[in-house]
């Protein structure tokens, strides 16, 4: 049995639902009325990079979108997932286990995201769902002004690896039949965490941009503080870079 921090109210792949996607006129309503954008330049290792989305959903009392890289290959995978899955590609790529749920990502050449809802926001009483089918449709709108035919997938196939993109489930964004964009969540009393990759796509130069005005039409401009990176350092030295969190299961 999986026992869950008592702080935890949802962790989990959106994608394994497996329910029709609403295509109402619902979905194209702005999800926030004002976003944060962090285009966080430097390259960081991939246990700061998860800690920054941890300091950030403790601090934030605004919704926002942060979009970072990675300084070396990296490999993420899910806070349930079996390290003997992943360990195998340790000599290649820098290995760490996500404080959301979901399967195996690869990083480097994607593009990836993180949302944080603070718990006062009102998109924070709506479901994971709910959640997780507007934003990818704040993507897809992103795609399709970047002249991608892109779609959200109706529902789930059956899992057929533990590889996140080779399973697009309900409400993924698809391309030519492939999954380009999938994430997976974590709720705590304070806030929601959203976390994204965005693969083996064409995005051009201004899609960040395109995808944050799709999710709010007051979007601002941010620089991570410092107090917010020292905090984060703290973070990855106690657990994102310990053995003892890449290896608990």
């Amino acid at each position: 049995m999986t026992v869950i921090p008592s702080e935890v109210e949802e962790s989990l792949t959106i994608s394994e639902t497996s329910r029709d996607v609403s295509t109402s006129v619902n979905m194209t309503k702005r999800l926030f009325v004002s976003l944060r954008v962090y285009h966080d330049i430097p390259s960081r290792s991939a246990a700061l990079n998860m800690a920054i989305d941890e300091a950030l959903v403790e601090n934030a009392t605004e919704p926002l979108i942060r979009f970072y890289k990675w300084n070396h290959p990296a490999l993420s995978f899910g806070y349930f997932g079996k390290f003997a899955d992943v360990g195998d590609h340790a000599p290649q790529r820098e290995l760490v286990r996500r404080w959301t749920g979901g399967g195996i990502v690869l990083h480097g050449s994607d593009l990836t995201y993180s949302i944080v809802i603070p718990a006062t926001e009102p998109a924070f009483s709506e479901s994971a769902m709910s959640i997780y089918e507007k934003i990818h449709n704040a993507l897809r709108a992103a795609l399709v002004a970047n002249g991608q035919r892109a779609e959200l997938a109706a529902s789930g196939v059956s899992k057929i690896s533990d590889s996140c993109f080779a399973n697009p489930g309900r409400a993924d964004v698809m391309l030519n039949g492939h999954k380009v964009a999938g994430a997976a969540q974590r709720r705590i009393r304070r806030g929601l965490l959203q976390q994204g990759s965005v693969q083996d796509v064409d995005l051009g130069g201004d899609f960040e941009k395109s995808f944050a005005s799709q999710l709010s039409d007051n979007c601002l401009e941010q620089t991570i503080d410092n107090q917010t990176l020292f905090r984060a350092q703290e973070i990855a030295d106690q657990k994102y870079a310990t053995p003892g969190w890449l290896r608990r299961r």
